[in-house]
């Protein structure tokens, strides 16, 4: 939940009343827009007020008329949907250099120039979305606009998305740590535990994060990971 402080007012006026709850402005924003979340990690806390900056309660006869229920995270998503948020400028302006930052972060990672075969850098991609004049969206996530932005992108800074087929082979003594971390970079296609007690995987990663990915599993285990590009 988000604390009280940092908290925003949601607020639906319906049946003569204005029924208000204190909310995250981004996992707000998020559900307004239609993505599935869980209520409660918007909320600071489960109430239903009549006037939130006073701390005055609805009544539980009052939200069962308007609502047909009393149970708080129906109540809260209805007015969350349906109602207006209000968000300050400076807040939004804070949310939007994060989706921002989220937005070059994904395509860094995923893309590649195919004239090297090197991801750009971040200040690149930054810089090209500036230039294109695109409008990067507080309310939706980094990953459902990421497609339209590229487009927007492609005639600035050539874009290539590659995934690259690996074979891995982790000796016994890192499975337990390097095997976790391999799993949350990749996409794990085939696995098998070894006689050894080692653990052999094909996975695919984004062409973008092939020299962070060889990077970490050497880390992990002190250069004794075995790899191949398919």
């Amino acid at each position: 939940m988000v604390k009280l402080e940092e908290a925003i007012i949601a607020r639906l006026f319906r049946g003569g009343t204005t029924f208000e709850v204190l909310v995250d402005p981004e996992l707000a924003l998020a559900l307004k827009s239609g993505q599935s979340l869980d209520v409660r990690s918007a909320l600071a806390i489960d109430k239903i007020f009549k006037d939130a900056k006073k701390g005055d309660k609805a009544s539980d006869g009052a939200v069962q008329k308007a609502f047909g229920t009393t149970d708080v995270l129906k109540v809260a998503e209805e007015i969350i949907r349906r109602g207006e948020i209000q968000v300050t400028t400076e807040q939004r302006r804070r949310m939007r250099e994060q989706r921002l930052r989220q937005v070059v972060a994904l395509i860094s990672k995923r893309a590649i120039n195919p004239k090297t075969g090197a991801p750009h850098p971040p200040a690149r991609i930054e810089s090209a979305i500036e230039e294109a004049g695109v409008h990067v969206d507080e309310s939706r996530s980094a990953e459902e606009q990421l497609t339209e932005i590229v487009k927007a992108l492609q005639p600035i800074v050539p874009l290539k998305f590659e995934v690259r087929r690996i074979a891995v082979k982790i000796p016994a003594t890192h499975t337990g740590r390097a095997c976790r971390v391999v799993k949350g970079l990749a996409a794990v296609k085939q696995e098998q535990w070894l006689n050894d007690g080692s653990w052999a995987a094909v996975v695919e990663i984004p062409a973008g994060i092939q020299a962070e990915f060889f990077d970490k599993l050497n880390e992990l285990t002190r250069g004794e990971a075995q790899t191949k590009v398919l």
